[in-house]
């Protein structure tokens, strides 16, 4: 039989495409996500354990938010994953220190928590280095930082690594870790899968009995557990946001381009925004943005002179005339939003309303950021206020001011 036929009988028709990846070299940073009994897991800990067994210099760390969590999750599953393959006479396994000697060559799999950075610091290799990283459960994890500071201690030594991030996505996209994913980077693959993925036969036909009946009794707890969906809190503001990258030869054919601004105030930023509007297809498309503390007007008016070079009229913030003033006197065709009575609750549900708010997040994070972790507040008995709230809120707002006209129009009416 065959190395490749083998595989297909270990790693799902889904991962197949990732595996040639993983094995190709092609990224460094591999989120996985998905519901239960999607194969992520079990993905990995074999795509851990054909690499090591390929490349005698490779060892792993595999990492647990807490290490208490280790011993029954991941520790059994890479103990799977060498048995599944048919290799762990190959192995020898320890508890304490718990890891994974591959006999032959001495490389380890060290499985460590991440509730004490010493245990992390304390990883040292006799030879080789730790190619492959994996972060089981991810959103247990604190953050973007956290992990960065991890692997700034573990990815040394080497040319080429392997870091897999594992995790069901939480329910609200406010999540960190919903957040990160939705970031596009050139070194990074984000993989779904499901356990319709899967060949019933790996799971087991009860499984799939469990599944469909939560599916007849409560779909979102369906949708969120078994496929992984981000269901959301019930709180949130935007729920017609798309994130996705808005090409050159787009913002080419745009032709109904608007400019606006919030000048910010003490810690909060000055946020510039350059949109277009679709009104037959009632799309608004968001590509440009200026986010920055501690700006001066005039270092503010450079910026926007250096985008808005025909200098067509930005709508600001009527709440500043000196300001206006100002960037009037810089040469900006500055022009105060008119608001008026309810404007903010006007603009945010004209927003609503609209069939689609796409985002590029690479070319607007914190557009992106503020649009999609702008929820509603709750009161003391846990109930949603009736009114928006005025937090974060930074680029919603420039993007009201240059809608104005629009919004105006849907008024008249």
């Amino acid at each position: 039989m065959s190395k490749e036929i083998r595989l297909s009988s270990v790693i799902a028709p889904s991962f197949f495409r990732l595996h040639r990846d993983v094995r190709e070299g092609r990224h460094t940073h591999y989120w996985l996500k998905g519901g239960r009994g999607s194969g992520k897991s079990s993905f990995i800990s074999i795509e851990i354990i054909l690499g090591m067994m390929l490349d005698p210099n490779a060892s792993a760390v595999v990492l647990r938010k807490v290490g208490k969590d280790l011993r029954t999750s991941v520790f059994e599953q890479m103990k799977w994953a060498a048995d599944i393959l048919g290799v762990s006479a190959k192995w020898d396994f320890t508890v304490s220190p718990m890891e994974m000697v591959y006999k032959t060559t001495g490389q380890r799999i060290i499985f460590r928590g991440v509730d004490d950075p010493r245990k992390i610091k304390s990883v040292k290799l006799s030879r080789g280095y730790i190619k492959f990283i994996w972060y089981e459960e991810t959103d247990e994890f604190d953050g973007m930082e956290e992990i960065r500071n991890t692997n700034q201690s573990l990815m040394r030594g080497g040319d080429s690594f392997s870091v897999f991030y594992s995790y069901n996505p939480p329910r609200s996209i406010k999540n960190w870790i919903n957040m990160e994913s939705g970031i596009p980077a050139a070194d990074r693959i984000v993989h779904s899968s499901t356990y319709l993925d899967m060949p019933e036969a790996w799971l087991g036909r009860p499984f799939f009995i469990e599944a469909e009946h939560l599916k007849e009794v409560s779909q979102e707890k369906y949708d969120h557990e078994y496929l992984g969906a981000v269901t959301g809190t019930g709180g949130e503001v935007f729920k017609n946001v798309t994130l996705r990258e808005i090409t050159d030869e787009e913002i080419e054919s745009f032709d109904r381009i608007s400019r606006g601004l919030d000048w910010g105030f003490a810690t909060d930023p000055f946020h510039y925004t350059v949109n277009h509007f679709d009104k037959a297809r009632r799309k608004l498309c968001i590509f440009y943005e200026i986010h920055k503390h501690e700006l001066s007007n005039l270092r503010a008016s450079e910026l926007v002179k250096a985008e808005n070079t025909s200098n067509n009229p930005v709508f600001c913030d009527s709440a500043e005339p000196k300001s206006i003033a100002e960037f009037k006197s810089f040469g900006i065709n500055a022009v105060p939003a008119k608001k008026g009575p309810d404007s903010v609750y006007f603009g945010i549900k004209w927003l609503q309303d609209l069939d689609e708010i796409v985002i590029d997040p690479k070319r607007c994070p914190n557009t992106a950021r503020e649009f999609t972790m702008y929820e509603m507040k709750k009161d003391i008995y846990g109930n949603f206020k009736a009114s928006f709230p005025d937090e974060d809120n930074h680029s919603i707002d420039a993007v009201r001011y240059s809608r104005e006209e629009d919004m105006r129009k849907v008024r008249v009416m």
